[in-house]
């Protein structure tokens, strides 16, 4: 190639970059002054950074469907909430007597027949309110429906034994009456001061009391039990553990009325066996000194009342003939 021909050729290459440079700074400084021109491209990141990421929107775990709960020798306590005292009809209300802090010891008798019957409630006061609860639930609902009671039957509800435990605290604190006693550990039959805390209620220091009967809440239902001589007997409790038949040795008609509330109620029976050993109480007494067919029925758990199914109850309590 000649000299003159390669000299121009290099001046053209160099005259177009210089074009391509001028433009390109052209179109720099004209979208500056036009932003507006920018809108509908693409913002590209920087070399090396990581694109900004919209984070997901946190997700609350849905919690499985609800399952019974499990059983445990000695179900925590729950201390549920605050209690309106339900207002007990004042027709056929019997003072059986007082508590060590004078609060009387209620019973409400619906019915007016030969044969007696006698549900009994709150024995373990404040920590057992929902027996409470639903005793009065059972005095109220009979005072509306007094047809529920056979003609023959006298019903006889004592909705708190315990009131002292009760007006005390509606948790662990309130189990014990005024003398720091288990009412439940306290009857006259298979009594201890002290038992084997094995499988059983360890939540604060109990006693048995001083003697058997020695506390005047357990002296005051003995001689009601005594003077109306009910030919069966229901202890409400809670919880969880089951349907209890009173008897030690075993007493065959208070398993046959075990056995009846069982079949209208989903009460565990034969009961959960936690290798507790139940001394002194209220419904080993009523049938092995009395000879009253007793049981000790356990409501679902510290709170609920279970009304629906304890209507069912009792209707067989009613109903069940010896």
């Amino acid at each position: 190639m000649k000299a003159g021909k390669l000299n121009n050729l290099i001046v053209g290459i160099w005259t177009a970059n210089l074009a391509i440079c001028l433009l390109v700074v052209g179109l720099f400084y004209w979208f500056n002054s036009h932003p507006a021109a920018l809108a509908g491209l693409p913002v590209l990141a920087p070399a090396g950074s990581q694109p900004t990421r919209t984070p997901k929107p946190s997700i609350t775990p849905v919690p499985p469907p609800t399952q019974r709960a499990t059983i445990t020798p000695w179900p925590t306590p729950s201390p549920g909430p605050s209690v309106t005292p339900m207002p007990f009809p004042p027709s056929n209300r019997i003072v059986i007597g007082q508590s060590i802090e004078n609060r009387p010891q209620e019973v409400f008798r619906f019915g007016r027949g030969r044969v007696n019957k006698l549900i009994v409630a709150g024995i373990h006061g404040g920590s057992e309110w929902n027996t409470v609860e639903l005793a009065g639930q059972l005095i109220a609902y009979l005072n509306d429906h007094p047809e529920r009671i056979p003609p023959d039957t006298s019903l006889f509800i004592l909705p708190d034994i315990n009131p002292d435990g009760t007006a005390r605290d509606h948790g662990v604190d309130g189990r014990v009456n005024a003398n720091g006693v288990d009412l439940n550990r306290n009857w006259p039959y298979n009594w201890k001061a002290n038992w084997s805390r094995d499988g059983c209620w360890i939540w604060r220091p109990v006693t048995g009391g001083t003697a058997g009967g020695s506390e005047p809440e357990v002296q005051n239902l003995i001689a009601f039990i005594d003077k109306i001589k009910p030919v069966a007997l229901i202890s409400y409790h809670s919880a969880a553990l089951g349907i209890f038949p009173g008897g030690r040795p075993d007493f065959a008609p208070s398993i046959n009325l075990a056995a009846a509330v069982a079949a209208v109620s989903s009460y565990p029976y034969p009961p959960l066996n936690t290798g507790c050993d139940y001394t002194g109480n209220l419904t080993d007494w009523a049938a092995n000194t009395r000879g009253i067919p007793a049981i000790d029925i356990e409501l679902t758990n510290h709170v609920d009342t279970d009304f629906d199914q304890n209507l069912k109850v009792l209707q067989a309590f009613l109903d069940w003939k010896r």
